[in-house]
């Protein structure tokens, strides 16, 4: 197929997990033929009641505070196109509350700083970006050697922001980046956010989503700090494309910052607290009805077929390490908890570089070379639905085949 990249093949290690299901192309399929627009309540009840109901079977499955349930006090969730939407929908709601709301008015932002760490996802820059708080007050915390935000040089930091007469609005913890799927101490972290009053968002993008699995759920330790959480079913768990979870324990900052109400959009229903808009909840006004993909995964047995495949593919990538730990040529450059396992050669940058290109250029496999901390890195990515043992060994066969020395 003449310009495709294979997500979907066993041997792709590139990137993150792009899965696909059965049952999530039928529900695809399905949300396709109905063709509803899920605005409001009123424009589908029936999607918004099932989008609610997911978010609460997932808040639940994952283990996630009561707090972000619809039926909590101020929580609840809904499904964004991407982590990059949620990302910026936690900073506006953020903003929103730490301006009182002012920020719709007069539209001052030259006193809000932000943090992250260079770990993080691009997508916090572009929002900051968007939301007009520009990169300039975007700083970046110090991480450790494990690549995880330092939580002492955030209060450092911040501190030093509040000082100067800056006002810290906005923090993200990431659980697993994209470079070497660092853990940030979001307990340590949310300390800090919660005595400067910070907004806490947390970024699950992919990782989050093993929290299905309760051996995994160590990450999720801080958790009541948290003011907003993102994870993706449409990467590791196979419910396709577009399915990005977002939950608040502050639904009042999401909404005060993103609904706009003209008169052909009112409904009383939603006036009375009855029903839930969504086109409120994010940043464009039409959506799909995207929970059906995640129903039917669910309900055919999605779960228990998740949990297998995440502790299939973390034990494949464990035992992948032992073997580059056997090769005196590479060398591990990062913790590797999970599925994702960052190798180089010893020999250095260049000869790590001309390894990654003649390994993709070969069409056996693919890889994606990232930099950590100024070393260049090949990152095996163990995450494909139909990815076995027998395709992780060949792949680092062919690694093995093409390293010089």
């Amino acid at each position: 197929m003449p310009g495709i990249t294979h997500w979907q093949h066993p041997d792709f290690f590139a990137y993150f997990p792009g899965n696909t299901s059965y049952p999530a192309i039928l529900g695809d399929l399905a949300a396709s033929g109905l063709g509803v627009q899920g605005m409001s309540w009123v424009t589908s009840p029936a999607c918004t009641e099932v989008e609610t109901l997911m978010l609460d079977w997932m808040q639940e499955l994952l283990g996630l505070p009561d707090r972000f349930r619809s039926t909590s006090e101020h929580g609840g969730g809904v499904i964004q196109g991407s982590a990059s939407e949620a990302t910026l929908a936690s900073i506006l709601a953020a903003r929103w509350r730490a301006t009182g709301g002012a920020i719709n008015a007069d539209g001052d932002t030259s006193h809000l700083v932000a943090y992250s760490t260079s770990q993080a996802h691009s997508s916090i820059e572009k929002g900051l970006r968007i939301a007009g708080i520009g990169t300039d007050r975007m700083r970046i915390v110090p991480h450790d050697d494990a690549f995880a935000m330092r939580a002492d040089e955030l209060q450092r930091m911040v501190a030093a922001d509040r000082a100067a007469g800056f006002t810290p609005f906005w923090v993200c913890a990431t659980l697993g980046t994209t470079s070497s799927l660092a853990f940030d101490p979001v307990r340590a972290i949310g300390e800090v956010a919660r005595a400067h009053d910070m907004w806490l968002h947390v970024d699950g993008a992919m990782s989050g989503i093993a929290t299905l699995v309760p051996e995994y759920r160590w990450m999720l330790d801080g958790f009541e700090h948290a003011d907003s959480y993102c994870t993706n079913p449409h990467k590791w768990m196979g419910v396709n494309f577009d399915c990005d979870l977002f939950w608040t324990g502050d639904r009042a900052a999401l909404l005060g910052a993103l609904s706009i109400l003209p008169e052909y959009l009112r409904s009383k229903a939603a006036q009375q607290g009855a029903a839930i808009d969504y086109r409120d909840w994010q940043i464009p006004l039409g959506r799909r009805f995207r929970s059906l993909k995640l129903w039917f995964t669910i309900r055919a047995g999605g779960v228990a077929d998740a949990q297998a495949m995440f502790r299939r593919h973390v034990a494949i990538t464990q035992r992948l390490a032992d073997l580059v730990r056997a090769d005196p040529r590479f060398e591990i450059v990062a913790p590797n908890p999970l599925n994702l396992l960052c190798v180089r050669l010893v020999e250095g940058d260049a000869a790590t570089d001309s390894l990654i290109e003649r390994a993709n250029a070969s069409g056996a496999a693919l890889f994606t070379r990232t930099v950590l901390d100024g070393r260049v890195a090949c990152r095996i990515s163990v995450g494909g639905r139909t990815t076995d043992e027998r395709h992780v060994v060949a792949g680092w066969e062919l690694l093995q085949s093409l390293a010089t020395g």
